[in-house]
């Protein structure tokens, strides 16, 4: 009786130790959940769409939070955050009150777009080249800069441009849509509009379009880095070797973008996943 009560702990032992390695093979397993935040901007519902997508394919369960850029920085700097990833930070500049802010309690994994670039942007017929001619052609423009939400770097930027060249412009805030909406409008009758522009945006290939020229400088270049809570790396390396390589160029990007604006964010992503999926899904097995 003692041999046999010796043998069945000594299986036992051996079994827990099974269990808790197999349970440490899982650590980066397939059904790992990932929660992606991200802003009501084009690019970064491209990338965040393009990133569930690859995920899931992958086995990983993903869930995405639209939220304004300040509670996504907020949020992921959180030593409790219900966040992991944020795909569009606009780095080093635009976004560097925000890094100053919360930037030692995150961790940078890589860039989803690598030349980013912001300014002033009117359709290629105006007249005029430089932010310096926008008060002699106040009326033409009817004083407005339409621009997008308070929480962005560009709208801050926007307030000091206005300032630093003494425009006597006011900036309209509206979403990213609505800005878009209102540049369609203005260019389906050849009128002259302002609006605050980036590059990647789906404009720069659907319309004809030029930034003014910002003698000043203030409007920075930038890449659209990828951002995580502290320890996401450790808890998922696969999934943040992902994130990594994640890298989209223009045309690719606006490609993608394009076929969102066909098919929605759902199926129009899919349709360019699977279209790019070799290049996609390389990113998960790079050599660092």
């Amino acid at each position: 009786m003692k041999n046999f009560t010796s043998l069945i702990l000594a299986l036992g032992i051996m079994l827990s130790i099974v269990s808790c390695t197999n349970s440490g093979a899982k650590k980066d397993n397939d059904t790992k959940k990932v929660t992606i935040l991200y802003p009501n901007w084009a690019e970064g519902i491209a990338f965040t769409h393009l990133a569930k997508v690859a995920l899931e394919s992958n086995g990983y369960e993903v869930e995405i939070t639209n939220l304004e850029p300040g509670l996504i920085y907020g949020e992921l700097s959180k030593s409790n955050s219900k966040g992991d990833v944020f795909l569009d930070a606009w780095l080093p500049n635009t976004h560097k009150d925000y890094w100053n802010d919360y930037g030692d309690k995150l961790a940078k994994l890589g860039e989803a777009f690598s030349e980013g670039t912001t300014g002033l942007v009117v359709p290629s017929y105006v007249t005029i080249n430089s932010i310096e001619e926008l008060n002699e052609n106040k009326a033409k423009l009817d004083g407005q800069i339409i621009g997008i939400g308070s929480g962005a770097g560009i709208h801050a930027n926007t307030l000091k441009v206005i300032d630093e060249y003494g425009l006597d412009f006011e900036q309209i805030t509206a979403s990213g849509p609505a800005m878009v909406a209102s540049l369609e409008k203005a260019m389906k009758k050849d009128e002259w509009i302002v609006i605050t522009g980036w590059k990647p945006h789906f404009m720069w290939a659907n319309y004809d379009l030029k930034y003014l020229e910002d003698p000043k400088g203030i409007y920075p270049k930038d890449v659209c880095a990828i951002i995580s809570r502290k320890g996401f790396e450790e808890d998922m390396p696969k999934a943040a070797t992902f994130f990594k390589h994640f890298n989209l160029e223009e045309g690719q990007l606006y490609d993608l973008m394009a076929n969102i604006k066909a098919d929605g964010e759902e199926e129009g992503t899919i349709k360019w996943y699977e279209a790019n999926k070799t290049l996609v899904d390389s990113w998960f097995a790079k050599s660092e």
